[in-house]
């Protein structure tokens, strides 16, 4: 039969490189002016979708060897214009498999069948097509490339983010973060019309695309997993090929996959199978990390069929001198060594219900325990399902997963992971698409415009970096003002019992910050430690200060407060008890800190804009600055022995510092707050003062103090059990929450001591009198 020539003219065609898919067909003709061709080009792309034409065997050389050994490409090609380009690219590692399509059959298969990977010589085309039906049906079984991770523990290799264990850990934190990041239809709409793109003039799969927009449902998803569609084909390829865009937007879909595979978890320990070809260099490369654990960076399709899996490899003689091996997985799997990555058998979701096929999660682990070569020439690798909480991983994964928390992430963290993974494109480009998303006044936009300040810093464009910090600059900060109120009964964010049976209960706390992500962080003063609550999360929270050591060096005692400094990823903690001050490094252990001021009553904490740190002296009735690199201290407040004259301070306990470097000093004693301008060498009394346990107007030992943008002041009235706003310019503070005597209910305060807003506005008040932290929220 006369060779069916290819034409662009018809309808399009995908020609980027860049397809969705792993697998692409090409098709070598020197009669590529035909035009009936049509009906052809639609039976072809609804097997595999790529179709790429070429009339010059050069062209087409060059082609399949720029192609990345991660695709897998189908070659048709004519009887002449074959036994020109077969022995060139017959041994490429991407070339999978080649048709001869030609008139004479005999002569053809005479050179043909000299090439091991020629599958058959053809004269008929619904016999070509048939047959690459069929052996793609196989092919994507055990052709689709493997990305695995492996982690090293017998050698130093890969303990920074840059080595083969820093892949491995961010492998494991990009897919936890991704499939707890909340899908927007702004995604879904994206990812349907890079779809439709891609299959433009298939006319298969765009009836496919059509039933997934309108009948899709999470309770079908494995049905639209294990149908050979578009939904298969792309997922699969984002993941082998890492594509963390196309994973991004696909990640509900993935989420719907792992909470089917959480419902119908298997129950029994199983034996399941496995078959693959690979290449040499792939097999050595196991064959060395023997004892080793593996991650596999895609779902895992396994069968509890060990005949089916051997059958799908065929004749493995044949791959003598291609440099490939035909491999057996052999996987011994618990279901008790599951904690975050489940398995299950899904046939009775399957569109093939026929088939025995026991789905593993993204990224599930993976103990190497062996390989050998059986007498069939087939190697057999041996491994067992693991869980995270092996002890050599354990460690390696728990601060990176802290971090996340649980609950729902957002664009920011994402982005954050990709930068600790050195994509700093892609971590610009989400951290760019959350600004899209945030009205205009959002208090996250500065934090977002200095990440990227600090980005395009990192990339060495500095004028875009001043460009952002610049924005961030612009940005208004609380949205708060003289008329906002808050909810008179307050939220519970911390109860009684909630922290669990290993971290215990809050035992008076006392100073309280949040980060730019909303989670909180509490002085736990009399268990002795900082407790961060990551925002929304259910888990146990972190704890820093107190690990039981004998080392007392290295404990904190009756700590008092507790800051973020941003620059150096780190709380500073004031240890109260042993006189000095503490930095928690948050990028390595936080159970090992820092002493960096020493003999000194340290009870608040303050750090202004350019990081220096002002401590407040309970003792000394004082405050000091160190600036960053400061050995010693300066007396910035107080220091003229204990009074209440303008120039004194009597018992100072916390303290805050505005833009302009103003301090403002909780004066416990004196019943009043103060402030100091920089550089002044006597306070000025903004709040109260006079204070007496019988005037409802004045303070009684005042403790947490705060100013937002306006320049208001915000005081916890420590014994009258409420929270006071002045405003500029009145004579007299007003409640806004609290005041309803000492209680244990919502809209009472029992002892208040520290307060703080998060980037909405919602004011928490530490209650030290019944181990209760209150969120009280902004009315709008």
């Amino acid at each position: 039969m006369a060779s069916a020539a290819l034409s662009n003219d018809d309808f399009p065609m995908n020609t980027d490189d860049k397809n969705l898919e792993i697998f692409s067909l090409i098709w070598l003709d020197k009669n590529a002016n035909i035009k009936d061709t049509r009906d052809t080009e639609q039976k072809l792309r609804s097997i595999i979708n790529h179709l790429k034409k070429f009339e010059d065997v050069k062209q087409c050389q060059q082609f399949i060897e720029q192609r990345s050994k991660k695709d897998r490409l189908m070659l048709i090609v004519n009887g002449q214009l074959g036994q020109e380009i077969v022995p060139l690219i017959h041994n490429l590692r991407q070339v999978m498999s080649i048709y001869v399509y030609c008139m004479d059959k005999k002569s053809n298969e005479q050179w043909a069948y000299k090439f091991a990977k020629v599958k058959s010589v053809i004269v008929d085309l619904d016999e070509l097509i048939f047959r690459i039906t069929e052996d793609h049906k196989i092919q994507k079984k055990v052709e689709e490339p493997l990305s695995i991770n492996v982690f090293t523990t017998n050698s130093d290799e890969g303990k920074s983010t840059t080595g083969l264990n820093g892949q491995f850990v961010f492998s494991q934190v990009l897919i936890d973060c991704l499939v707890r990041l909340k899908s927007t239809q702004t995604d879904k709409t994206e990812l349907i019309n890079l779809c439709k793109t891609e299959y433009a003039g298939n006319h298969s799969e765009l009836n496919n695309l059509r039933e997934f927009e309108e009948e899709y449902s999470s309770n079908k998803v494995l049905w639209w997993y294990t149908k050979d569609s578009f939904f298969y084909k792309t997922l699969n390829a984002a993941l082998r090929t890492q594509n963390i865009h196309m994973i991004f937007l696909f990640r509900e879909f993935i989420s719907d996959i792992h909470r089917q595979l959480q419902y119908d978890q298997t129950n029994n320990p199983l034996q399941v199978y496995r078959s693959q070809l690979i290449s040499n260099d792939e097999l050595d490369y196991l064959k060395q990390n023997i004892g080793q654990f593996i991650s596999i960076n895609s779902f895992f399709s396994t069968s509890t069929n060990r005949t089916t899996a051997l059958f799908f490899l065929g004749d493995t003689t044949s791959l003598i001198g291609l440099k490939l091996v035909g491999i057996l997985f052999e996987i011994d799997a618990d279901p008790q060594m599951v904690t975050t990555k489940p398995f299950a058998d899904i046939s009775k979701y399957s569109h093939f219900t026929n088939e025995s096929e026991v789905l593993f999660m993204i990224s599930s682990l993976f103990h190497l325990n062996s390989i050998i070569c059986n007498d069939d020439h087939v190697w057999i690798i041996k491994m067992s399902l693991c869980s995270d909480d092996e002890n050599d991983l354990k460690q390696v994964l728990l601060r990176m997963k802290q971090q996340l928390g649980k609950g729902e992430t957002n664009l920011r963290t994402l982005g954050r992971v990709l930068w600790e993974m050195g994509k700093l494109d892609l971590a610009e480009k989400y951290i760019k698409r959350l600004l899209n998303e945030l009205p205009s006044n959002n208090q996250l936009r500065c934090n977002l415009y200095e990440d990227l300040g600090k980005i395009a810093s990192q990339k060495g464009d500095y004028d875009m970096s001043i460009q952002w910090y610049q924005k961030a600059l612009e940005v208004p900060k609380q949205n708060i003002s003289t008329d906002t109120k808050w909810k008179q009964r307050g939220i519970s964010i911390v109860k009684e019992n909630s922290a669990g049976i290993t971290y215990g209960l809050l035992s008076c706390p006392f100073g309280i910050c949040s980060d730019d992500d909303q989670n909180i962080y509490i002085v736990d003063h009399f268990n002795h430690r900082i407790v961060e609550w990551k925002c929304n999360a259910t888990n146990d929270p972190i704890v820093a200060g107190r690990d039981g050591s004998e080392d007392q060096t290295k404990e904190s005692h009756y700590p008092k407060d507790v800051i973020i400094d941003k620059e150096k990823n780190s709380w500073i903690t004031s240890d109260y008890y042993n006189r000095r001050v503490m930095r928690w490094s948050l990028d390595n252990n936080i159970k090992n800190g820092e002493i960096i001021i020493k003999d000194i009553a340290c009870y608040g904490l303050a750090m202004d804009k350019n990081g220096s740190l002002y401590v407040s002296d309970y003792s000394k009735n004082e405050v000091r600055r160190w600036k960053r690199g400061d050995q010693s201290g300066t007396i910035v407040a107080g220091g003229n022995g204990k009074g209440n004259d303008l120039n004194q301070l009597n018992a100072p306990t916390f303290i805050f510092v505005d833009e302009d470097y103003s301090l403002y000093i909780s004066d416990r004693n004196n019943h009043r707050v103060m402030k100091w301008l920089k550089g002044a060498k006597e306070g000025i009394v903004v709040a109260d003062g006079n204070g007496c346990e019988d005037s409802w107007a004045h303070f009684l030992c005042p403790e947490g103090v705060i100013v937002d943008q306006l320049g208001q002041i915000y005081v916890a009235d420590s014994f009258k059990d409420r929270v006071i706003r002045w405003c500029k310019g009145t004579e007299e503070g007003t409640i806004i929450v609290g005041g309803n005597g000492r209680g244990e209910q919502s809209n009472q305060l029992n002892y208040p001591t520290r307060l703080s807003f998060d980037r909405e506005g919602n004011l928490y008040v530490v209650n030290w009198g019944n181990n209760r932290i209150q969120k009280f929220e902004i009315k709008h």
